[in-house]
Order: C-alpha cells, then structure tokens, then sequence
C-alpha cells in the first residue's frame, strides 16, 4: 500500500511539472473584458491610430495613406454626423476590404451620459444595422462620444459586449491644435511602454494630410507596428460579432 502511495505520488509530481506554465504575454494579452475602458494597448511595439467623426469625404484619401504605408488603422464611425453614412458606402468598403477595423462611435454623436438605457441601446444598434448593410459585419468596439461613460454609459455597453475605447494622447486636433503641436505629444509621451491608443479626427484635412505620415514616419522611427486597436489589445480577430450578415445594395437613408 505504501509502495502504490509512494508510485501515485510520484506520477502526480511528474504530471504537475510536465503541464505548461501559462505564457505572460498570452496572458498580458487576452482578450479585453466589454464594458470596461480601455485607454491604451495592452503590448509594447505598436501603435493604434485611432480616427473619429467619419465617414467623410477625406475617408477614402486615408485610407490610400495607410495601405501604401503597410499600416492598419480604427475608424471609430458614426451614422450622421457629417452626413449620412450610406453616402459614403464606397469608402466605408474600401476601408474594410484594405483590413483597417470598422468600429462604432453611435449614430449621432450625442452626450450620452444623461441618455437612458433605451436611448444608448438605440444609438448602438442604428450603427450596427448600418455596418451590416454595408460590410456584413456588426462592431464590437466602440469610442464614446466626448469620450464620456458617464450615466448608463458603461452598464449598457457591457450588456450589448462592447469594449470601449478611449485614448491615452489626445491631438488636439479638434480643438484647433497644429499637426506641430500634435505630433509635439507623440515625441513627449515617447514611444516606449505599451502602445498608444490617440484620439484623433480624419474629418480634418490637416490630420490625414500632415499628421499621419508624420505618425507614419515616427512608427518607423521606433520600430512600432501600426495596427489595429484590437489587435493592439490582442484581441485580432474579435473586432466584430461572429455573425455573418448579408450585404444590402441598398437604397438606403438615414
């Protein structure tokens, strides 16, 4: 009896030391929880270029910035804020087509953090049944108008299973602030530590134009691979729901 102790012993040791310890980057980079912010990327050596407010009429131009850099890029989208989504069906395919991933920033760009559960809830789904029309595809990312997450905000967010994203660099660019004086910001916080997760508008001429190659340019200085916000969080592959969804031709309005 003791001899059979002493065996099973052995054995359990022998199993315990042969199970895989579990690897610190899988675990520093699983998926990110819905409901939860999110302000920067959960890995050093990248760099997530983050864009709100479109689609608009720069959209397709950024688009052919980033693909001739070799460069993956998130476009926090909205449904009407300047114009209607569907006007710019083309440019909304052409981004996802070139693999940049296609997030939501609400229908309306309103201030949500008063807005009830029914009202939030709304402002999501409009998004959804949009990207689903256009790329088969319903987000589950999203950057909060204001970057407020305030109110209902969160709770709701996390009921529907959307991680939300807000920045760790703020451009400026909104706020009238010069490609020098944004690009000034990247060159202070540095490129080291996890990546940055910016919060900038590609419904600015100067920003598609001068900052991003320069945002471009710096990556490369640093060795930084421009990618996606979920790949960043290394969640590649979650960006949207798992559901497939026919792609309309449409017409379609806001």
């Amino acid at each position: 009896m003791l001899t059979e102790t002493l065996i099973t012993a052995a054995l359990l040791a022998t199993t315990a030391l042969a199970a895989p310890a579990p690897n610190p980057i899988q675990l520093m980079t699983r998926a990110p929880s819905p409901g939860v912010v999110i302000t920067k990327c959960a890995q050093p050596g990248m760099l997530a270029l983050a864009y709100d407010d479109g689609p608009y009429q720069y959209t397709s131009q950024l688009v052919d910035i980033l693909n001739a850099a070799g460069a993956k890029a998130t476009f926090f989208w909205t449904g009407t804020l300047y114009g209607c989504i569907y006007n710019q069906a083309a440019a909304v395919k052409k981004a996802f087509a070139s693999g940049h991933q296609l997030a939501s920033h609400t229908w309306t760009h309103p201030h949500m953090s008063s807005y009830s559960a029914a009202q939030i809830t709304t402002e999501m789904t409009k998004v959804e049944t949009a990207f689903a029309n256009l790329i088969g595809k319903k987000p589950l990312y999203m950057r909060p108008p204001y970057l407020e997450t305030g109110g209902q905000v969160l709770p709701v967010l996390k009921s529907m299973n959307y991680k939300v994203i807000t920045d760790d660099i703020d451009t400026g660019d909104w706020n009238n602030q010069t490609p020098a004086q944004s690009e000034a910001k990247f060159t202070q916080a540095g490129a080291g530590g996890n990546g940055h997760i910016p919060l900038m508008h590609e419904t600015y001429s100067t920003t598609v134009n001068t900052l991003t190659p320069w945002l471009i340019n710096w990556a490369k200085q640093n060795n930084l691979k421009l990618v996606t916000v979920a790949e960043c969080l290394g969640d590649k592959g979650g960006e949207y729901q798992s559901a497939s969804f026919p792609v309309q031709p449409g017409p379609f309005s806001c």
